[in-house]
């Protein structure tokens, strides 16, 4: 395995391992890490209806364990992921931290704000290669063109900021509504909104309605050869990262290390 490789697939288990230590709270408000399969039992066999339906039984601690920490896998995932796709892109365009990370503030209630991050950006002058920079001007041109993004609209644009997620299966009303108001401040600061999602996992509504928006948005297709809908095709052919064939290349690891998260959340803590 070559130096990259080490570090990139660093960024993307580091997070992911955290996932084996996930123990369910039950509602208890604990701090740090939640309750022990002992801790568990003490607090159902505690509670006299729980006790008389058997629901002390180390299988419950197991499978509150395992319904919780499959929401983390999914989220570690796409937290080493973003890690990954950031620094993918600083290496590979030959930018700074500061170039690739990107914030607005936001005005609360009592004069207080609230910083939002996005988890990339890739602005056009700090690319100093000019082929790499005229092709990545190219790319913004087509995807903008796709979602109805007006002429005089992109002759201001001066980049792409990015969303990065493992999947988006969710109708979560809330963060899509989050996403739509991040895009309109994204085109009010010059830059041009895109969604990276890594998997094909994403529902086609939310798809139609982020493109109504104005995102662009890139899905994980393999073999499309077209970096308007492509994740890793705009990686490989635009960024000049072949994020695929990193995936495939440490493919024996990355499964190695979900099959060691997913026994030690299916199985109950030994008393």
């Amino acid at each position: 395995m070559n130096q990259k490789d080490t570090e990139y697939l660093n960024l993307v288990l580091e997070p992911i391992r955290v996932c084996a230590k996930y123990k369910p709270k039950f509602g208890q408000g604990t701090k740090g890490d939640g309750l022990t399969l002992d801790q568990f039992q003490t607090l159902y066999q505690g509670d006299p209806f729980y006790n008389w339906f058997g629901l002390d039984n180390p299988m419950m601690y197991a499978a509150h364990k395992a319904a919780g920490g499959m929401t983390s896998v999914y989220r570690q995932i796409g937290i080493g992921c973003e890690k990954l796709f950031r620094t993918a892109i600083k290496d590979a365009l030959e930018l700074s931290e500061s170039d690739v990370t990107w914030s607005y503030t936001v005005p609360l209630l009592g004069g207080k704000t609230r910083t939002l991050y996005l988890d990339g950006r890739i602005p056009l002058n700090k690319i100093t290669d000019k082929k790499k920079r005229k092709r990545f001007l190219t790319w913004m041109k087509d995807p903008a063109a796709v979602i109805g993004v007006d002429a005089n609209v992109f002759s201001t644009l001066t980049g792409t900021i990015f969303e990065v997620r493992q999947g988006y299966k969710s109708k979560d009303s809330k963060r899509q509504n989050a996403d739509i108001a991040n895009a309109a401040t994204a085109y009010t600061k010059a830059y041009l909104p895109c969604a990276v999602i890594l998997s094909t996992q994403i529902d086609n509504d939310i798809l139609l309605r982020y493109r109504a928006e104005k995102w662009a948005v890139v899905t994980g297709i393999i073999g499309a050869n077209n970096p308007q809908i492509s994740t890793y095709d705009f990686m490989r052919d635009v960024v000049g990262y072949d994020l695929a064939e990193f995936f495939k290349r440490n493919s024996k690891t990355l499964r190695s290390e979900i099959d060691t998260v997913l026994r030690a959340l299916l199985t109950p803590e030994a008393k």
